[in-house]
């Protein structure tokens, strides 16, 4: 994992996004040089469109998930993503290429060249993605615990990172064994000799107990001053599953640790991010949005916007703005209802902007007004917050920011419609919470857009 604005991302694809990006500015920029660009502004032209390019592959590559390993992917989807992505970035790199023209002698080869790179980059994509070796470069984890908490990390890494392998568990302290005994390792070493021998990467501390002076510091030091690295269960689903697991978190993991950097500079940045792209999503999204409302007019009596009370910074109400999607008499009797999967109260047309998101979209009124961010967690209605602050703990952390049309919980765990749901869902904002940046912001952006297409989540 690399660590990147206070995100863990996989080494793999730092590695695939450097290599994309290098490939496309080296054959601009060689494609100009062989040509004899006699205008001295023709590399940096070349190299400007390059990274331009470079920044459409990275957001096409990821929303159409050719970024992500994936073995089991048959071939036919493989090919599905592939042609998608083409769909997207040919006409992209040609606009591009046109709205930053070179001198006429470079124009054609530079366009021939860039639609050959980008071509190239996305076949490539698709072709290690199906043959990825999950094998290969693997790090190796050595666990010490072998109960459940040794179980859910087991768990964790199976499903989320396939460059991780679980070389052992080290029985430490735990007296109940809730992994498979075969997977046990000689406790007759120390754990620093046993994480030598195994060759292990990293060690995770998941301990059952640790109370009493159970957890072996001493020998986990040791291992650490060898260049073992050495994590905790809430920085192990953190790094792992961009989480704060509720299970293996507490308060004093939260305050002593780092994050939830509200600074001054950091808010003027993303609210004047959100001005200029909200702005911007309203300019090319007003016909979408003319023809939702005719949509909505059409099918049913009632008023085309929804206004609802919501709870959004610092506990603070504000009446959100969305296209109606329900009946008018969704809520008959008064009193707030969950929406669910295939709610009966739900429109033709409502279930169309639904699945593609376009509801969402009167809300960047509110992102301009400043009542919401375009990334922050999902704005809820204070009937439900009420409910959900004292039945689980740490939710009112969601509120030290402004609630979002999107977020890293929206794009990471589908639509819920329970508590349970609620809880699950708050891991991920406290994630988004504790490491929220611009960088961050722009990948939950990304995100959205495969989610989009997709029509995943959809409720």
């Amino acid at each position: 994992m690399v660590r990147v604005f206070n995100h863990y991302l996989q080494k793999r694809s730092v590695t695939q996004v450097a290599f994309d990006v290098g490939l496309i500015v080296a054959v601009l920029i060689l494609t100009v040089m062989t040509m004899g660009g006699s205008d001295p502004l023709s590399l940096p032209v070349a190299a400007a469109q390059g990274l331009s390019l470079a920044g459409v592959m990275f957001v096409v590559n990821s929303a159409t998930g050719l970024y992500q390993p994936a073995p089991k992917r048959s071939l036919t989807q493989v090919c599905a993503r592939g042609i998608v992505a083409l769909l997207f970035a040919l006409p992209i790199t040609y606009a591009v290429l046109h709205l930053v023209p070179m001198g006429q002698a470079e124009a054609p080869w530079a366009s021939f060249a860039a639609m050959a790179a980008v071509a190239a980059v996305v076949l490539h994509r698709a072709y290690a993605s199906h043959v990825a070796d999950p094998a290969r470069g693997r790090s190796r984890v050595l666990v010490l615990g072998a109960g459940p908490a040794a179980l859910d990390v087991a768990q964790s890494l199976r499903e989320s990172d396939p460059m991780a392998q679980i070389i052992g568990f080290y029985r430490g302290s735990d007296t109940e064994v809730a992994v498979d005994e075969k997977d046990l390792v000689s406790t007759a070493d120390s754990l620093s000799e046993t994480a030598l021998r195994l060759g292990a990467d990293e060690i995770v501390v998941a301990l059952s107990e640790r109370r009493g002076g159970n957890t072996p510091l001493r020998e986990l030091l040791d291992c650490k001053v060898v260049g073992i690295r050495v994590v905790d269960l809430a920085t192990h689903f953190e790094k792992n599953l961009h989480q704060i697991s509720l299970k293996h978190v507490n308060a004093g993991w939260l305050v002593f640790g780092d994050g939830f950097n509200q600074t001054a500079l950091r808010s003027a940045i993303k609210r004047a991010f959100d001005i200029v792209c909200s702005a911007m999503l309203l300019l090319v999204t007003a016909p979408i949005m003319v023809l939702a409302a005719v949509a909505v007019r059409l099918e049913s009596r009632g008023p085309v916007f929804y206004r609802q009370e919501r709870v959004g910074l610092n506990s603070q109400p504000f009446m959100v703005t969305k296209f109606r999607s329900m009946r008018t008499d969704a809520e008959k009797d008064g009193k707030p209802v969950w929406a669910t999967k295939n709610d009966d109260r739900v429109t033709r047309v409502g279930k169309f902007i639904r699945r593609t998101r376009i509801d969402e979209l009167p809300q960047l009124f509110n992102v301009l007004r400043g009542d919401m961010s375009l990334v922050g967690p999902r704005p809820e209605r204070a009937f439900f917050v009420e409910q959900l602050v004292q039945k689980i703990p740490y939710f009112a952390v969601r509120h030290s920011v402004k609630p979002g049309v999107t977020g890293w919980a929206q794009v990471k765990y589908d639509y819920g419609a329970t508590e349970e749901d609620a809880a699950a869902k708050l891991q991920y904002d406290l994630y988004y919470v504790k490491n929220h940046s611009l960088f961050l912001d722009i990948l939950v952006l990304i995100e959205t857009v495969a989610v989009v297409l997709t029509g995943r989540g959809a409720r």
